[in-house]
């Protein structure tokens, strides 16, 4: 006999095509007949990401009054990103546990039971974790550079390799909802919570989302990349200093010629009236100016982090003796 765990359960799921409106009937029979069977009490919170609903309906009717009953339908007024989709679906878990479930794992209900037994291990956040990403050299070579930024300039631990799906607890739900920011890139704040985090290797590859463009993921990266990282006040600390380089080689440079009629390269040069003291101006005046846009950059930066409001820290819990 199978044992029932005493633990809610929401499942999330996002319909944002007409393929995953095909499979939203195996979706869902799958994931009740294994939640029903595993767990005391659950709920499917679907977000419709501006597709079709009378086209969803037709999928939800006809489904047993037992599994019906359980399910939670957002309709998005207008399209949004994966993100902010699945944060809505979020926003309405009651759940103990939720977990966020992918239609790329219709097939295998049974990971959200893993999931949930690898949680009681003590881990607040569990993801499934790919063995590779299967995209164009040009696709891999862009992801292993976004990722390498936002490894070294964010602090934040992100696994390259991770999928959506996964289960987060009740606790760490709802410190990830605290982070209300406009600009979101969930693994990123998942990450930024911190807990106990595992992961189950699966045999999925990750692959590019059809429904999002390659000028869609750059504008997504680059959100990511000045939300999460200091790269870009670390790149103008960088211009300034190779400008601080250029400026003391061409004053260095303009005062040889002025002085000798031999530039740095041993070539010979006529030296003009005014030439040395325009090039000297020129050089100091374009330092200052980079100097001047790093530490705008400095103020900004400290401007920005105040107005995201994130917490200065979390509890994970306290223990009492």
């Amino acid at each position: 006999m199978t044992t029932r765990h005493q633990s809610f359960i929401s499942v999330v799921g996002q319909i944002q095509s007409n393929r995953n409106i095909r499979e939203l009937a195996g979706w869902l029979g799958g994931l009740h007949t294994e939640i029903s069977g595993h767990f005391t009490d659950y709920e499917f919170v679907l977000v419709n990401n501006h597709c079709d609903q009378h086209a969803i309906d037709e999928v939800i009717d006809p489904l047993p009054e037992t599994l019906r009953k359980n399910i939670f339908l957002l309709n998005l007024s207008a399209p949004v990103s994966r993100d902010n989709a699945f944060l809505a679906g979020l926003d309405r878990a009651n759940g103990d546990y939720t977990v966020i479930f992918e239609f790329d794992f219709t097939a295998k209900p049974q990971i959200v039971t893993q999931l949930w037994e690898y949680s009681q291990s003590g881990a607040d956040i569990v993801y499934l974790r790919a063995k590779e990403r299967r995209l164009p050299l040009s696709g891999l070579l862009f992801y292993r550079l976004f990722y390498s930024i936002m490894q070294r300039y964010s602090g934040l631990h992100l696994d390259p390799l991770a999928h959506h799906t996964r289960i987060i607890s009740r606790r760490a739900l709802n410190s990830l909802l605290r982070l209300r920011e406009n600009s979101r890139y969930l693994k990123a704040n998942y990450a930024l919570v911190g807990y106990n985090t595992a992961w189950i290797e699966v045999e999925e590859a990750l692959y590019p989302d059809p429904e999002s463009s390659f000028g869609e993921q750059f504008r997504t990266s680059l959100v990511a990349i000045t939300s999460f990282t200091t790269f870009l006040r670390t790149l103008l600390l960088w211009i300034f200093l190779f400008s601080v380089l250029v400026a003391a080689t061409a004053i260095f440079n303009a005062v040889k010629v002025k002085l000798t009629n031999m530039d740095i390269f041993g070539e010979h040069v006529e030296s003009l009236s005014g030439w040395a003291f325009l090039v000297v101006l020129m050089s100091t005046f374009f330092a200052i100016t980079c100097l001047n846009l790093y530490i705008m950059s400095i103020y900004l930066s400290n401007i920005y982090s105040e107005i995201k409001n994130r917490p200065l820290y979390i509890i994970e819990s306290v223990k009492r003796y």
